[in-house]
């Protein structure tokens, strides 16, 4: 037995990485299971998470003083898959992870030393991704590359950073308990590190090809990037809208009212 096999062996996942491509703006879906390394939750776990989360919020604003709240769709889900930070975290809360803004008193010690830390959350330009520990080495697992990236210096990484970055805290899970024979959400895939780093070379090498030689290449905007994805699932918006509908009515937003993706995104931010 060599040695990397014994490192495997008494690593999480047995040295495996668990990765996740973009699907649709499920980018939400795909942080929250690289967080935990597995295919954990679906957009239809995320989406029942944010019909419960627009419940309590109607309930509350049906008592305030105000007595002028119009029910919208959601402030937590878009039809077309896209959540808010608010379930991210009642997602992870189910495994007892704390969800902390980098930027409050409490995670003070990541902000000096994040290399001491587990997993952060980021987000940018609408996009969510994880950047997460796993056996002692940090990863990039955003859902736009193809592999996860090996990060091999993190404090530089968040230096003058304009991404909103949330710390996670608590005890992760050691091993996933779905098999892939259990749970297969097709976008989801184990690598181990070495074929991780092949795949991430192999794509920088394609893309130095192509600037070279003058030829189109992937934009590096998460923004562009996103309007490059299939965004018009219709299936998908059908059963996420069902999900919605037993905890909200569909009615118009009034002229002139800040829209459902500026309160999401809105919301992200404060937090």
């Amino acid at each position: 037995m060599d040695s990397n096999t014994e490192e495997r062996e008494g690593a999480s996942n047995g040295g495996m990485l668990y990765h996740e491509v973009q699907e649709s703006k499920l980018c939400a879906v795909h942080c929250v299971n690289t967080v935990l390394q597995g295919p954990f939750f679906s957009e239809f776990d995320l989406a029942a998470l944010a019909s419960d989360l627009d419940r309590t919020e109607r309930q509350m604003m049906v008592g305030s003083v105000t007595g002028d709240f119009l029910p919208e769709l959601s402030h937590n889900v878009s039809l077309d898959g896209d959540f808010s930070i608010q379930v991210l975290q009642k997602a992870l809360e189910v495994w007892n992870l704390q969800v902390i803004p980098l930027d409050s008193p409490v995670a003070e010690p990541a902000q000096i030393d994040p290399e001491k830390e587990n997993a952060f959350i980021c987000h940018l330009q609408d996009h969510w991704f994880c950047i997460r520990k796993v056996n002692g080495e940090w990863y990039n697992f955003d859902s736009l590359y193809a592999a996860p990236e090996h990060l091999s210096n993190l404090s530089r990484l968040f230096e003058g950073l304009r991404w909103s970055i949330f710390l996670v805290r608590g005890n992760f899970p050691k091993e996933c308990p779905i098999s892939s024979s259990e749970a297969s959400n097709g976008y989801g895939q184990w690598l181990l590190p070495e074929d991780a780093e092949r795949i991430t070379k192999s794509c920088n090498s394609a893309s130095r090809t192509r600037k070279a030689s003058g030829q189109p290449r992937p934009s590096d905007s998460y923004e562009e990037a996103g309007m490059l994805l299939d965004d018009e699932d219709e299936d998908l918006k059908a059963a996420i809208a069902a999900s919605l509908m037993e905890s909200s009515q569909a009615i118009k937003t009034p002229p002139g009212s800040t829209s459902e993706n500026e309160n999401k995104t809105s919301k992200a931010e404060k937090e």
